[in-house]
């Protein structure tokens, strides 16, 4: 009886790039190599990918597009609607406590509202994939599972479709692509 000889997999030389396990949480973009500022020697630093860029790559959307997107997700960080909140002034010695939001925050936050509300409103499914996908930078995954359409569950593709399609539109808002008539 011949035994099956196990195929020994060659072990990760962490030399040539991002271990197995951190490719499995999302791509990289090409390494840009440089050097160290301390020891002076050779380095290469590859940047994980945001959703618009992986869609960007697979030719899923346009350079408009995505621009539309992070001009989007630059206001919605700069009008400080994301999650992730900076400890409290209060707490700080000598720092300012209650409402420390500024004019430029609430000109952001109106930008973001006229954003939403020409995809259709928070409601809509557009508007809640752009905030969800793009502001919060939630996978297209996890917002679909979290959301649903009429009581619906929404698929990973059709949360793709709804999030191209809301691009387009974006792109179109902010100028970033003439409008044909139809």
């Amino acid at each position: 009886m011949a035994v099956k000889r196990k195929t020994k997999t060659p072990k990760h030389d962490a030399a040539l790039g991002p271990s197995k396990w951190r490719l499995q949480h999302g791509g990289f973009g090409e390494a840009v190599r440089s050097a160290d500022p301390e020891t002076g020697t050779p380095v290469a630093h590859r940047y994980a990918m945001d959703t618009l860029g992986v869609m960007l790559g697979n030719g899923t959307i346009t350079t408009e597009m995505r621009d539309a997107g992070e001009m989007f997700r630059k206001q919605f960080r700069f009008a400080a609607l994301d999650t992730l909140r900076p400890m409290p002034l209060i707490r700080i010695p000598g720092g300012r406590g209650g409402d420390t939001a500024t004019e430029q925050q609430f000109q952001a936050r109106e930008r973001v509202s006229a954003a939403i509300d020409a995809l259709g409103g928070p409601g809509s499914p557009a508007g809640a994939c752009v905030w969800h996908v793009v502001g919060l930078e939630n996978s297209i995954t996890e917002w679909a599972r979290r959301s649903g359409w009429c009581g619906r569950p929404i698929g990973h593709a059709q949360g793709q479709g709804v999030l191209v399609s809301a691009l387009g539109v974006l792109a179109g808002h902010y100028g970033l692509t003439r409008r044909r008539a139809a």
